[in-house]
């Protein structure tokens, strides 16, 4: 599992960049490890991450969770849940390499003996190594437990390592208000310093998440029209068409604002209105995020619009509404849909529109940011036939296609001036002829190398919040019930009011 060259790295110059650098050898410990994030994304992650050679030559896996497995168990379950979710069919030796050396150790989290037990596995490692290895533990447990495992960890002198960096991952959600991200980030900056600790968003480790800081500042085309005197809008959309599933009883104490636009959509707002940064080091990214953050108001009630799904159908099949749902209670008030208009009152994007909505049950399954510029003033040659003049728009479609599309106008072929739009297109699987990357994938190496670019700082949580805090409160203190929209559709004709014009089809 030692670092190697990527395929093609040398002879197809679109792999060039592609390459990783190196990481220190590491021991990773996984709290949850039995759970669904693990099984389906955590572990099939580091087996995509050891098949392209990008894990430390010196690399340890530690399972940790309630359940009593032997270690043996644990490689079993751990190798199962690789063989169904990994992207790429699973090549054996990478595995059983991958795994060879894992371990496994039970216990409550509460419990002050499992970080005992922990502490000597990790020595144990660092022994047969003849150095002390970084340690990086991911929290991939729920959210209540995030403060007991970090103090845990405190208590037992696991927050540090003679000649060697210590480092906590921790998912979302990240406190449930702003109060809560406060106290959380009290207790959690307890214990760890803010360089220790990396607050995971999955969404920034999406390549084409990514791909909006170098379309931005790596193509000078674009700069001079990314202000408010030529963007007349932007509409930031993550739809879904699946309902809730099995995940009622998270969904209803949650919702769509906090599941959501509280850090993913609000995420994707600031890599697009941020300014320059003085350089790609993790500070000075996210210091100009905070930045945006900081400059955007709490929506006043009647910009920010709560709705439900309703019995519907989608593709063609019948579905059953939010309250018609196995495990919500019985006149449940969450929103399963969410649409604020926000404005970012700095000098650069000052009286532009900035429209976030999110939702379940939707027409398709799309996450895009589209930037529509304002149209041209005047259309001379507009004739009989042409549709007129229509705004140039750049869509960044996160998923499910991953690309940029640019609307343009271009002339009908024919003997009269008839004009209507064209797209222009990159898609990542075509460019580069290669399948992105999983985010988890790109997020836990960053972790291990203690690169904090993609991860959300103590700030930024806070920040967050402030914007999203107000507008819970209001909907929590309403006597107005959400308003419907029928599961398959565009959402709520209320949430029409929040835009001039239209929004773009889901």
């Amino acid at each position: 599992m030692g670092l190697t060259e990527p395929a093609g790295v040398g002879g197809n110059p679109l792999t060039e960049g592609l390459e990783r650098l190196p990481v220190h050898p590491t021991t990773l410990v996984i709290f949850g490890a039995t759970g669904d994030l693990a099984r389906r994304k955590l572990l099939p992650a580091l087996y995509n991450l050891a098949h392209e050679g990008a894990l430390p030559e010196r690399f340890h896996l530690v399972g940790s969770s309630r359940s009593e497995l032997r270690d043996e168990d644990f490689r079993e379950r751990a190798a199962a849940g690789v063989r169904e979710f990994s992207r790429r069919e699973v090549d054996e030796t990478v595995l059983d390499a991958l795994l060879a050396s894992a371990r496994y150790v039970s216990g409550d989290l509460d419990d002050d003996g499992l970080y005992g037990r922990v502490g000597e596995v990790l020595d144990a490692y660092d022994a047969d190594a003849d150095e002390p290895l970084h340690r990086c533990f991911y929290l991939a447990t729920a959210p209540a437990l995030f403060p007991v495992v970090v103090e845990a960890l405190g208590a037992r002198g696991l927050d540090a390592c003679e000649n060697a960096q210590v480092r906590v991952v921790i998912e979302k959600p990240f406190g449930a208000d702003l109060q809560e991200a406060r106290e959380l980030n009290a207790r959690v900056l307890g214990v760890f310093d803010e360089q220790q600790v990396f607050r995971i968003d999955h969404y920034l480790g999406k390549e084409t998440v990514q791909n909006v800081l170098a379309f931005r500042f790596a193509n000078g085309m674009f700069e001079p029209l990314w202000n408010r005197n030529y963007i007349d809008h932007v509409e930031i959309t993550a739809a879904e068409d699946l309902g809730i599933g099995s995940r009622a009883g998270y969904y209803d104490a949650a919702g769509a604002l906090r599941d959501l636009i509280q850090n993913h959509m609000l995420q994707l707002l600031t890599l697009l209105c941020m300014e320059p940064p003085t350089s790609f080091s993790a500070d000075a990214v996210r210091d100009e995020k905070v930045k945006v953050l900081r400059a955007i108001a709490a929506p006043p009630p009647q910009e920010a619009v709560r709705a439900q799904y309703t019995p519907g159908a989608v593709s063609g099949e019948p579905v059953p509404g939010y309250l018609q749902e196995d495990g919500v209670p019985d006149g449940s008030t969450t929103e399963t849909y969410a649409a604020l208009r926000l404005q970012v009152d700095n000098w650069r994007w000052a009286g532009v529109p900035i429209l976030l909505r999110t939702g379940k049950r939707l027409a398709r399954k799309v996450t895009e940011i589209a930037v529509t510029l304002k149209p041209v003033p005047h259309l001379a040659f507009d004739s009989a036939g042409s549709v007129g003049p229509q705004p140039n728009q750049l869509v960044l479609t996160v998923q499910p296609n991953e690309g940029v599309t640019l609307k343009l106008a271009a002339k009908i072929p024919g003997s009269r001036m008839r004009i209507r739009p064209v797209n222009m297109e990159f898609l990542y699987g075509t460019a580069f002829l290669s399948q992105s990357p999983e985010a988890y994938e790109r997020l836990i190496l960053d972790a291990m190398r203690g690169d904090a670019t993609l991860f959300t700082r103590n700030d930024e949580v806070e920040a967050q919040w402030r914007i999203c805090d107000p507008v819970l409160r209001a909907w929590c203190d309403s006597s107005e019930p959400p308003a419907g929209y029928a599961a398959g559709s565009q959402g709520p004709a209320q949430a029409d009011a929040l835009i001039d014009g239209a929004w773009r089809a889901i």
